[in-house]
């Protein structure tokens, strides 16, 4: 009889790992507290290892023709003139734009389809309370149902509640970075560039474009006032006008959109754990290792899921599978939250002088080499080639 994986969290990381654990034999369930798939999200970049586990599930095509067709990373002046400008990289890995950029929501979907035939999906669903009785955990639902499995397997987000049910008490740093996305009407003068604007205060605007003929829109700032993600709406877009109120570019357009359009409010924060299992329950993507800022969140999540089912393999030792998984994922975490406050600071000037400064020295970069450069580099694409995929073989 196979074993059964009950999964809760239905964005990147459980049905990747639904798909990889059906490869092997296993019967998936995924509950999910959304009343439906959510295919909205702004741009992600799928890159490296990343993007080899979607070659290795053979979505990588499909990933690159739903992507957002964005040209690459410009930084503008108050007037919308270039600064600078790093067209997107070629292959896996170059350039702060990828060359597969895609919305979340895009590549949820992609997944998604790629496994509902083989995984029970419950929607409108989160986990009340779980029992781990050694040779199996029963999971009790919100709407009473209770389903037993061999493993649960949480992969839900930065704040999970699940995830305090099995792991409490994990590490939350708050990183100071506030980000507001939301998604507004196209005009003519957008483009295919990702532009960026600065502003002091350590504040910035971005624009990105997307393959539904819409804008996605960034505000994001540095705040030492922590919490603001748990505002209500009404709080958060106060916050939002008062802190944009004399910022140029094209702030006031997306200030003037946030009445009507879907706001996600995020305090960019890191997620530790000393152990991410216990007994026959472990933890996944954001809900064991969220990263922060630098764009790893997408690819990290891949690869998790990945070596995660490679791990547990057919009929193995589950203890000694999720110990194994664990040990071959903590050094690519590790260097993926390595995030000096330094860095954070250099990409959202704080002064007038200190904008200047960036402005000038991103227009003196020829190249990604550069010292400033290689920031850029660093904020938009985090190292994720040096992550090498063990080979497992599924049960096809």
């Amino acid at each position: 009889m196979s074993r059964h994986a009950l999964i809760s969290g239905a964005s990147i990381a459980g049905p990747a790992l639904a798909h990889q654990l059906a490869e092997r034999g296993w019967r998936t369930t995924v509950v999910e507290r959304a009343s439906r798939l959510r295919d909205e999200g702004q741009n992600i970049d799928v890159r490296g290892a990343g993007r080899e586990v979607l070659r290795r599930m053979d979505l990588e095509d499909a990933a690159l023709a739903a992507g957002t067709g964005e040209v690459g990373l410009r930084f503008v002046d108050d007037d919308g003139a270039a600064v600078a400008e790093f067209p997107a990289g070629e292959g896996d890995t170059a350039g702060g734009t990828a060359e597969m950029e895609i919305l979340r929501g895009e590549l949820s979907r992609l997944v998604y389809e790629r496994t509902r035939e083989r995984t029970d999906y419950r929607f409108g669903e989160q986990i009340a309370d779980v029992t781990d009785h050694g040779d199996g955990v029963t999971a009790r639902l919100t709407g009473g149902e209770e389903i037993d499995a061999d493993l649960l397997v949480v992969a839900e987000g930065t704040r999970s509640r699940t995830r305090e049910l099995v792991l409490p008490g994990a590490e939350v740093t708050e990183l100071g970075l506030q980000v507001a996305y939301l998604t507004i009407p196209r005009t003519e003068d957008d483009d295919r560039w990702w532009r960026w604007h600065s502003a002091p205060g350590s504040r910035s605007t971005s624009l990105r474009p997307d393959n539904r003929g819409t804008t996605r829109a960034m505000l994001a700032f540095l705040s030492d006032v922590r919490g603001l993600g748990e505002l209500d709406r009404d709080a958060q877009l106060t916050v939002l006008r008062r802190t944009y109120a004399d910022v140029g570019w094209q702030a006031p357009r997306v200030l003037a959109a946030l009445d009507h359009a879907s706001l996600y409010f995020d305090d960019v924060a890191q997620i530790r754990l000393p152990r991410w299992s216990t007994g026959r329950a472990v933890v996944l993507g954001d809900a064991a290792w969220a990263t922060g800022p630098f764009g790893t969140g997408t690819t990290l999540a891949l690869v998790g899921a990945y070596i995660l089912a490679g791990e547990l393999g057919g009929d193995g030792d589950v203890h000694a599978a999720l110990a194994r998984y664990e040990e071959r994922m903590r050094p690519f975490v590790a260097q993926a939250q390595d995030v000096k406050p330094a860095a954070l600071r250099a990409m959202n000037p704080r002064s007038g002088a200190g904008l200047a400064v960036q402005r000038k020295v991103l227009g003196l970069a020829g190249s990604l080499s550069s010292v400033f450069g290689g920031l850029v580099e660093k904020f938009a694409s985090p190292p994720a080639e040096g992550i090498e995929l063990p080979d497992y073989h599924s049960a096809a």
